[in-house]
């Protein structure tokens, strides 16, 4: 197979607005090293992080990203960023070319891999390096990758724009489940539950034997039934008090100490997003005296993300693709992206004329 000398791709140019994205079509192919391999990317998603990133929403340094040791505006997950960056967490993609000791691995299989790829170290057991943040992501026709990152998904009988929907938004959601001890017969409160990860949320508790009131718009209460949720509140409207065992929150904003309310005693609340407002008042009363337990679920350990994998694999769950743009129209996906019309998660095609 003869890999292209260069590829088209769009290119992060400097934190700002859809304006600092740019489309080339001269951007060098990577050629894979020691330990790497070079993924033909068939598929990518659209998610909150990349449009965070680009603007330089991860300005605060209390991320558990490792240092990257790059120089650069801050903004990314880890700090600062080198500009151009290739963006893009979620891909679904082939493998085309392998590093030299690489040997666990395939030509022509199919593959995807985590956002946040786990970097721990004995100072930081929490560490990662975010794909499309610290690294070159999918927003280009290849992305190069470690091996020891990959997870394969030949089997899976999904189409390779679903998968590609499936890494942040799922991996995120099944990440917060896991964190909080979701299972059986517990009753649990999902917050935007419309949107890529508030969708998966939903999905994968119901999956898991749990009873899941949604927090969605009325126009999109239909698909939050559809993955699996018995009751459906206003985005606005304040839970019932100590009700639920789990609150999944994606949302955040002047809505979260009503779900801190809304928890049982001994409760427990995980937080991976938000959307609504990162600033939140809380009275501590109603935290200590009930034992609310709080999570923060950002980094995931390969171990978790790989029994996702087998619920891929198996088709066990499908994600709701609720639109596909061509790659090169990466700022109108994004501006439909952010008006929240679209339940579900849109994806990104790149030009599939080479191998």
């Amino acid at each position: 197979m003869t890999i292209p000398a260069t590829m088209s791709g769009v290119q992060l140019t400097r934190h700002g607005g859809p304006e600092a994205l740019a489309w080339c079509d001269d951007i060098p192919v990577p050629a894979p090293g020691p330990g790497q391999v070079l993924v033909r990317v068939r598929a990518a998603g659209v998610n909150n992080t990349d449009i965070n990133t680009r603007i330089g929403w991860y300005s605060s340094d209390v991320t558990g990203a490792t240092d990257s040791g790059e120089t650069g505006e801050a903004g990314g997950w880890a700090g600062a960023l080198n500009f151009p960056r290739i963006q893009g967490g979620d891909l679904c993609g082939r493998i085309v070319a392998l590093g030299a000791d690489v040997s666990d691995w395939s030509i022509g299989q199919r593959v995807t891999c985590q956002i946040n790829l786990p970097r721990p170290t004995p100072d930081n057991p929490f560490g990662f390096v975010a794909l499309g943040s610290e690294l070159d992501g999918a927003f280009a026709e290849y992305c190069l990758l470690q091996a020891d990152d990959l997870f394969d998904v030949t089997a899976s009988p999904l189409s390779d724009v679903e998968i590609a929907a499936m890494p942040c938004a799922y991996g995120t959601a099944w990440n917060l489940l896991a964190r909080c001890g979701v299972g059986q017969g517990d009753m649990v409160l999902i917050t935007g539950a419309s949107g890529g990860v508030g969708l998966a949320a939903v999905q994968l508790a119901a999956y898991l034997g749990a009873t899941v009131t949604a927090m969605t718009s009325p126009a999109k209460a239909d698909a939050v039934t559809a993955a699996g949720a018995k009751t459906i509140l206003g985005r606005d409207d304040a839970p019932p008090p100590a009700r639920f065992d789990r609150v999944i929150d994606v949302v955040g904003g002047p809505i979260w100490p009503d779900l801190i309310r809304a928890l049982k005693p001994g409760g427990h609340y995980a937080v991976s997003g938000a959307i609504a407002g990162p600033m939140v008042s809380a009275d501590l009363r109603q935290i200590y005296l009930p034992d609310i337990t709080l999570h923060g679920a950002t980094y995931q350990p390969r171990a978790v993300f790989a029994r996702l994998i087998d619920l891929i694999n198996t088709g066990a769950i499908r994600p709701l693709v609720s639109a596909t743009y061509p790659l090169h129209q990466i700022a109108q996906a994004q501006a439909e992206f952010m008006t929240k019309r679209l339940p579900g998660k849109i994806v990104l095609i790149p030009p599939q004329e080479h191998p």
